[in-house]
């Protein structure tokens, strides 16, 4: 990985274009976990760019640069979310998990690569599927917190700052969209992990 200099200062074209080169790869991939598909999260990167670009002269540098397109993309998804949801519009995002970490805490969420599934190809794609809808159905709040925790690795700070919101919120938004997807997936999975 590359070791960048410090964001830029000023707010001219020319920084913006070399921020946006240093950040797209990670909005790329929060926007691809957020939305659940490579055209929607490329969509959604273009616009959390071109949101950051008209707000570019409001930015003013008290968090890194990352951060403040972090929380535009979230924010953006999430207005999308509330939209598909009027429209009862669903998108899936294909992820999988289970177990406890050594401190109690749920184990990471591992995005379902087919090469590593032991399982006969329509099991696991009938895995995948229960996954996708037990995600589907979470709150947009929820859904964002635990993408944010189990996809990004940001830690609860990092996650309440990007989302506005109080330290013990995101622990119980994470807790809770943990125990929907558990409770979503029992009937499929019984006592497997």
């Amino acid at each position: 990985m590359e070791n960048f200099p410090p964001d830029p200062v000023s707010k001219s074209p020319e920084d913006f274009v070399e921020l946006v080169r240093r950040h797209s790869p990670k909005i790329y991939g929060l926007a691809l976990r957020l939305c659940g598909n490579p055209v929607d999260g490329e969509d959604l990167a273009q616009e959390t760019f071109i949101a950051a670009y008209r707000r570019f002269d409001q930015f003013r540098g008290d968090a890194e640069f990352g951060s403040w397109a972090y929380r535009i993309c979230v924010n953006l998804w999430k207005n999308r979310v509330r939209y598909e949801k009027r429209r009862s519009f669903w998108k899936h995002i294909p992820f999988l998990g289970g177990g406890e970490r050594d401190d109690g805490d749920p184990k990471p969420l591992e995005i379902a690569d087919p090469r590593d599934v032991t399982d006969a190809p329509a099991e696991a794609a009938e895995r995948r599927r229960w996954v996708r809808d037990a995600i589907a159905g979470l709150d947009p709040e929820e859904r964002a917190a635990l993408v944010l925790r189990e996809m990004e690795d940001k830690s609860y700070e990092e996650i309440a700052e990007l989302l506005g919101v109080p330290l013990g919120t995101v622990k119980s938004r994470i807790a809770r969209a943990r125990q929907a997807v558990k409770t979503a997936l029992t009937p499929f999975l019984g006592d497997k992990p």
